[in-house]
């Protein structure tokens, strides 16, 4: 069939079940945006080519399909390199499509000319740039299937402008062949068979779940295994949901925003199982003391992460689709009684979760952090996506917000990129349009990408915003009363726009409220308002307590092993 490079691409998201694109157009896409016009191929226009990109991962995130976006050369792709560099940290499975000028002027900086394959080779899990439009439909086949394949990540798609004019024969392909690319790895029995070899001889095991576990979609799995074992968990910020908040052994997160319960446990336990966690410095602190009495258990698709940060004594290299099946069969043909010999181990987690929870004050005059999610909590139900921008709000949400299902947590983790919530929220809506939506983000990160509420007005996505409102750019700020001896410098911003007035500028209705009084009656407005609103709740600036610094131990002897020879930072030294 004899078709151009633009109408091409578009055959290709069709025939890869592709339901909708976010993009922004430009000089080097306006033929794809033509073909686009004609196909009348579902497009969401955004307000920033930033704002696209994170609509593709929040899309992505909450679905489990990839996220697709569109850029136009030089500026306009470049404004996707956060977002782009976002979803790899995360392991996110996004395909950017981007234009370039046309093959006779790359590399004779044309205008609106910036080599973006080479920009983005760090960040993205692979990249192409096409100037042959007989190529075309293979590296859109092969784009597709590296990014949701293996250890999932953005693939960027870099398409020189006049393939898109080039009429060719196409023929999409129906298989991908990569030398040295195995989409889906199984590992070795014996590691699993070791795995649950060290789990029957353990007394105090701890299961710590990560993103991978969601990535797979084994979270189903997982907690028939938890079941199974009735043993202690903790998580990663991208592993939650994966196993139920609820569930009674659920100590929280660990690391360095983590629950007190969670560290002790990860201290004291006498094996760690981690499942699809890559050890991120915020989890582990000080690596030397990290799990210092435990025998660890790593599974990992990557076998690049294995042993990178945490020596693993068991690893089981291999796709979770096939270890943790396994898993559950060998544990559930054992006949030993898991429950029974972890059960004074158990009630000592317990106990020190019942004896050290996660609180924040509650003030008679202002709005407590704690307050404001548990009210929110009464509105929503299972199926409801919290999406969060980046700083203490985010924290607080990880931490008092119950989830129990997973794909219903959308934050940006490795890269921690403020101005993510909004786009994001907008993607997860369109992609799960029969669940709630709610947006919690901060007075600093909501500015970032504010642009994105005239895109819930204009497409009618119902997302409800709710900004913990400060008048400081809270987690810096807090580092700098902490370690720099209170000087504030540039995180003061009481000096914003009324945020209810920008919103509403755009076509979202937004309320602000300031008693805590009054916080009830307008949480329920808030979710009764039809389409999306913005509720501005305005919250004390608030201090970090030292029991839970004390409970992150091990990133405390880390960060006070790298500042020891700051004299600003001796006055607070927790170490002993």
């Amino acid at each position: 069939m004899k078709m151009t490079g633009a109408q091409a691409v578009i055959e290709c998201l069709k025939r890869e079940q592709v339901q909708v694109v976010f993009g922004y157009p430009g000089g080097a896409v306006l033929t794809l945006y033509d073909e686009l016009y004609k196909a009348k191929f579902p497009h969401v226009l955004t307000g920033h080519e930033q704002g696209a990109v994170h609509a593709a991962d929040g899309y992505a995130r909450a679905t489990g399909r990839p996220g697709v976006c569109f850029a136009t050369s030089g500026p306009g792709v470049c404004n996707m390199v956060t977002g782009i560099a976002t979803a790899n940290m995360d392991s996110i499975p996004l395909v950017v499509i981007s234009g370039q000028v046309a093959t006779p002027l790359i590399g004779r900086d044309s205008f609106q000319e910036a080599d973006i394959s080479g920009i983005t080779t760090p960040i993205t899990k692979h990249n192409y740039l096409v100037k042959n439009v007989k190529e075309l439909p293979r590296v859109l086949k092969e784009a597709f299937y590296i990014a949701t394949t293996g250890r999932p990540g953005p693939v960027l798609v870099d398409i020189a402008k006049d393939v898109f004019d080039t009429p060719f024969e196409f023929e999409y392909p129906e298989e991908v062949h990569l030398r040295g690319y195995q989409g889906h790895h199984v590992g070795n029995e014996a590691d699993v068979d070791r795995a649950v070899e060290a789990i029957e001889k353990a007394k105090r095991p701890v299961i710590l779940t990560g993103g991978g576990v969601v990535l797979s979609n084994m979270s189903e799995r997982l907690k028939h295994i938890v079941q199974h074992m009735h043993v202690p968990v903790v998580t990663t910020l991208m592993g939650k949901g994966c196993v139920p908040d609820t569930y009674d052994a659920h100590l929280g997160m660990v690391g360095m925003h983590g629950s007190y319960a969670a560290n002790m446990a990860v201290t004291k336990c006498d094996l760690l199982v981690a499942i699809g966690a890559r050890f991120d410095d915020r989890v582990t602190g000080d690596v030397e003391n990290f799990a210092p009495n435990a025998q660890i258990v790593h599974f990992d698709i990557d076998k690049v992460e294995i042993n990178k940060i945490v020596h693993a004594d068991i690893s089981v290299n291999g796709d979770l689709r096939w270890s943790l099946p396994l898993l559950d069969e060998k544990l559930a043909a054992h006949e030993t009684h898991l429950a029974d010999r972890y059960s004074e181990w158990r009630t000592f987690v317990l106990d020190m979760k019942a004896s050290h929870p996660f609180a924040t004050r509650d003030l008679p005059d202002a709005v407590s952090p704690q307050k404001l999610f548990e009210e929110v909590q009464k509105w929503t139900d299972d199926d409801t996506i919290v999406v969060t921008d980046v700083g203490q709000h985010q924290m607080w949400a990880a931490q008092f917000f119950n989830l129990n299902k997973p794909r219903r947590f959308v934050t940006s983790g490795g890269l921690g990129t403020m101005g993510y919530g909004l786009p994001a929220a907008l993607g997860a809506k369109l992609g799960c349009p029969k669940s709630k939506v709610v947006l919690f983000t901060g007075d600093g990160s909501i500015m970032m990408n504010c642009q994105e509420f005239a895109t819930l007005h204009k497409y009618g996505v119902d997302v409800k915003t709710i900004v913990l409102h400060n008048n400081v750019l809270g987690m810096v700020n807090q580092w700098q009363r902490m370690f720099y001896n209170g000087h504030c410098a540039e995180s003061l911003i009481g000096d914003n726009p009324d945020l209810t007035a920008v919103s509403a500028s755009m076509g979202v209705p937004g309320t602000a409220v300031h008693k805590p009084e009054d916080l009830a009656k307008a949480v329920e407005n808030l979710f009764k308002t039809e389409g999306p609103a913005l509720l501005d709740v305005f919250i004390r600036l608030m201090k970090m307590s030292i029991p839970w610094f004390l409970a992150a131990n091990a990133w405390t002897r880390w960060y006070w092993e790298v500042k020891r020879n700051d004299e600003t930072t001796s006055r607070y030294s927790l170490r002993q």
